[in-house]
């Protein structure tokens, strides 16, 4: 049997995680055609992966003022 090969996740955390340890985060990686997304703190658990159009439209949506709460 062949198996593909496959380079590890390279995983990015925010600039804005905040004080302490900088563990207060999620953690992205992007891979062929989806976005991988952990919780910084526990990252051996489960990992979620969305299509990266649909993370893309999800993070755009969060920088509007109708996410945050605004007018």
């Amino acid at each position: 049997m062949r198996y593909a090969m496959t380079t590890p996740d390279t995983w990015k955390k925010s600039s804005y995680s905040g004080g302490g340890d900088g563990n207060a985060c999620v953690e992205i990686a992007h891979r062929r055609s989806h976005i991988a997304v952990r919780d910084s703190k526990t990252p051996e658990r489960a990992v979620l992966t969305f299509p990266t159009d649909s993370f893309a439209a999800f993070t755009g949506y969060l920088g509007t003022c109708e996410a945050v709460g605004g007018e």
